[in-house]
């Protein structure tokens, strides 16, 4: 419109109305002139209309993304947790398993919803582009989270059994962590594991008539069966005892070689049935050269001092303790006579044990060599990998004390068929397992050599009821 149009236009209008209505006006235009209008007012409406549909769709969009945000975050951990519970409903409770169904429809309902608002939205603004790096770290976030959970889940209920047996035999053996077995299995599951996992003992009480620990002087070998002969043989004239250094799966263990069997003793904490001790202060009190821990202790609710040690004690020929021993599938009673010999004895009393000679002795198990027989051990033997403790003596006498450290986060160790095989390589005829995990030390003139770690992953060990000590 030019001013020569604006110059024809007529108003009409009242003079007592200071109002002008569009109807009053009258003007005229040409053709083109109304052509343009009419155009400008059609693009208009367009760019409104689609920027209104731009904004509905960016609502949509940005609706669609929390959505998958928040349903994302958490529908594998409660995938996670339901399977879970399918396995057991230690951890994950039954009503608890109800809730987490109803969680995961629903946050799958939300999920599918905003997956369908993000991809029918196409359109991205620059604005967007410069949130897409947002994206792209959400997404690496949720790869790697969700990558997680399913190797979690693999590990625990995959096909393949090796993580689940070392994990069940050996919390189901700890004092504070069988929760870790019991909240992701059912006690079926943790009874199959078992039956790959086990030790037969072999049978029979110990032949006194296989060991010789007389006085006289023994011939001096000039030639050695093996390696693990001459490391036990070789020693000074006079020597006592040596150590010897082992590597146990990637772990150190540590052998002490004792040659002369009247040294050895068993100790117990001086307020026994009240409070234990640690055996380093046993072995200052004994003037022990060498002491390891002994037999396990009763620990109900796992708040015990380790004052009242299991099953049977006796020390120089008197009754400590003589208390139940609870673990009759395996083990019984390790005793030195006053022959200086190692016995292993089953289903004896405190009295018969006495009668038979026993000077020394403590309840544990199992039994990993007796008579020169090993024990049978399938799978990991049913303990898991922990650090431990054993006792041997070999035929002529000499007394053969292990213990072997676990790593600084308790998963790694010795298992009972590398006790087995440690007391067999070095030629032990009868050999036990003493008490294992925190429990597990060496002393060498009152001193720790070994390296033993707490349930809080603490360089300590604990206060036990009784040790072996080698004294003078």
């Amino acid at each position: 419109m030019n001013d020569d149009n604006l110059n024809d236009i007529e108003l009409d209008y009242d003079d007592n109305d200071d109002t002008i209505d569009v109807n009053d006006v009258d003007f005229e235009i040409d053709n083109d002139t109304k052509d343009k209008i009419i155009k400008d007012l059609y693009v208009a409406k367009a760019e409104y209309e689609l920027e209104e549909q731009l904004n509905k769709k960016q609502t949509s969009n940005s609706r669609g993304y929390k959505s998958l945000v928040i349903s994302s975050l958490f529908l594998p951990m409660l995938i996670s947790m339901f399977i879970v519970g399918i396995h057991s409903n230690k951890l994950i409770t039954k009503p608890l398993h109800i809730i987490i169904l109803c969680l995961i429809i629903i946050l799958s309902i939300i999920f599918g919803l905003g997956l369908y608002k993000v991809t029918s939205s196409r359109k991205v603004t620059k604005k967007r582009r410069i949130k897409a790096w947002v994206k792209y770290i959400y997404f690496g976030f949720m790869s790697a989270y969700v990558v997680g959970c399913s190797i979690v889940l693999f590990l625990l209920y995959g096909p393949y059994n090796d993580f689940k047996d070392w994990l069940v035999t050996t919390a189901m053996q700890t004092k504070d962590h069988k929760y870790f077995c019991t909240w992701f299995y059912n006690d079926k599951e943790i009874d199959e594991v078992f039956s790959r996992n086990y030790i037969q003992e072999p049978e029979g009480n110990t032949d006194e008539s296989l060991i010789d620990t007389g006085d006289e002087t023994k011939p001096v070998v000039k030639e050695y069966k093996n390696e693990y002969e001459r490391a036990v043989l070789e020693h000074e004239d006079g020597q006592l005892y040596k150590i010897i250094n082992l590597k146990v799966n990637g772990c150190k263990g540590y052998l002490a070689v004792v040659y002369d069997p009247s040294m050895l003793h068993v100790t117990t904490t001086d307020r026994v049935g009240v409070r234990g001790q640690y055996v380093t202060t046993m072995a200052k009190r004994e003037k022990a050269l060498v002491a390891i821990n002994g037999a396990g202790f009763h620990d109900p609710n796992y708040t015990s001092s380790g004052g009242c040690p299991k099953g049977i004690t006796i020390v120089n020929g008197k009754i400590i303790t003589n208390n139940e021993y609870g673990r009759a599938a395996t083990g019984g009673l390790i005793g030195i006579t006053k022959k200086n010999k190692l016995v292993l004895l089953r289903n004896v009393t405190a009295q018969q044990a006495i009668n038979q000679g026993i000077r020394d002795a403590v309840s544990w198990g199992p039994f990993l060599v007796v008579n020169g027989k090993a024990a049978y051990t399938k799978g990991n033997g049913g303990w898991g990998y922990a650090a431990r403790t054993a006792i041997g003596q070999r035929k002529d006498g000499i007394i053969l004390m292990l213990v072997v450290d676990s790593n600084y986060n308790r998963t790694k160790g010795a298992d009972m068929g590398d006790m087995t095989d440690i007391m067999v390589k070095y030629g032990a005829i009868n050999a036990s397992n003493l008490d294992g995990g925190t429990s597990s030390v060496m002393a060498v003139n009152g001193k720790l050599i070994s390296h033993p770690i707490d349930s809080g992953l603490n360089n300590e060990t604990r206060p036990v009821a009784t040790a072996f000590v080698v004294r003078k």
